[in-house]
């Protein structure tokens, strides 16, 4: 009986060393009406811009506050531009719906998940890779990140590169098109993503 209780009690330790060594990872809804995504696509000609919502959303932290996942889903019926107004602006808008851009009525979510997080040299900042789906076509993606901590909430911002063309997003590129002078649209486009979670 003595040498069970002992073994137990071994155990015990045990357990209770590497728990103490263990990082666990915690996760936090985003506050969607806080949270803040802008686009911006260049042509020849010019540029749009404008912004887009977060249907849901949440970033995972371990115990030490260092990002380690996350995963968020884009409302694409929320996409408005903001540097056309009125007319223009619907027009714009809406040939972003239509199938020569997001087909919005078939694809109605953007989801982004994060696969692996890399800290660089300063605690607040990351090197994320994840995977991005558009019109149900997923690619992978990387790009550096920052988390501050403000009034107990966590905040994370990026910039992100698109290439549209990977997403079957063609109109107007050049890379498949010839001729369209000035009316040619870039291939990328920008995202400015503002996260927070509590």
């Amino acid at each position: 009986m003595k040498m069970k209780f002992l073994k137990f009690l071994s155990i015990l330790a045990v357990s209770l060393f590497l728990f103490s060594f263990t990082v666990f990872d915690y996760s936090h809804s985003t506050n969607v009406e806080e949270n803040t995504i802008t686009w911006k696509g260049e042509k020849v000609a010019g540029a749009h811009d404008g912004t887009i919502s977060l249907k849901s959303g949440d970033l995972q932290f371990n115990d030490q506050g260092i990002l380690t996942g996350g995963s968020f889903v884009v409302d694409m019926n929320t996409i408005s531009c903001s540097d056309l107004k009125g007319e223009w602006g619907d027009k714009l808008v809406g040939h972003l719906n239509s199938e020569d851009f997001f087909n919005v009525a078939k694809y109605p979510e953007a989801h982004f998940t994060i696969d692996q997080v890399n800290p660089k040299e300063g605690k607040n900042e990351y090197l994320v890779n994840g995977k991005l789906k558009i019109k149900n076509i997923e690619h992978e993606l990387s790009f550096p990140a920052t988390v501050t901590e403000i009034g107990g909430k966590r905040m994370a911002k990026a910039d992100i590169t698109v290439d549209r063309t990977l997403y079957d997003i063609k109109y107007g590129s050049g890379k498949f098109f010839q001729g369209l002078g000035d009316k040619m649209i870039k291939d990328n486009f920008e995202l400015q993503v503002v996260l927070t979670s509590n």
